[in-house]
């Protein structure tokens, strides 16, 4: 779905569910379709950002699940626990060049790497 039909100026005026003379079969995803409804296709750049929030997500799961005793950091593939030290350590080093709005809090500090400075990169 949809089937649409255009006008003379070649703009989508109507969405159909069944075909008919003179329409033509469009995808979902079509830039066309998404202009009828106002909207704008989303491009690569929207989902490079949805992915970055997305890791962001998970990274605070792991977090929250070795805190609260469900899992231990070395129950994660060595590669993965490296990589999670160098994410967290380089938003610590971003996080200390710039401004703070609010006072360091517990929760700040959730994963203590000192133990695990020998892993490799």
């Amino acid at each position: 779905m949809p089937y649409v039909r255009r006008g003379p100026d070649g703009q989508i005026e109507s969405l159909h569910r069944h075909g008919g003379e003179g329409m033509e079969f469009l995808p979902d995803s079509h830039p066309d379709v998404f202009a009828f409804f106002g909207h704008t296709a989303p491009g690569p750049e929207q989902f490079s950002r949805l992915d970055a929030d997305f890791v962001r997500v998970i990274e605070d799961v792991i977090d929250t699940l070795i805190v609260k005793n469900v899992i231990n950091i070395t129950d994660l593939p060595g590669e993965a626990q490296s990589k999670l030290f160098a994410r967290k350590s380089f938003r610590e080093r971003v996080v200390k060049n710039s401004l703070r709005l609010f006072s360091d809090s517990a929760y700040s500090t959730v994963i203590d790497d000192t133990n695990f400075g020998g892993l490799p990169p």
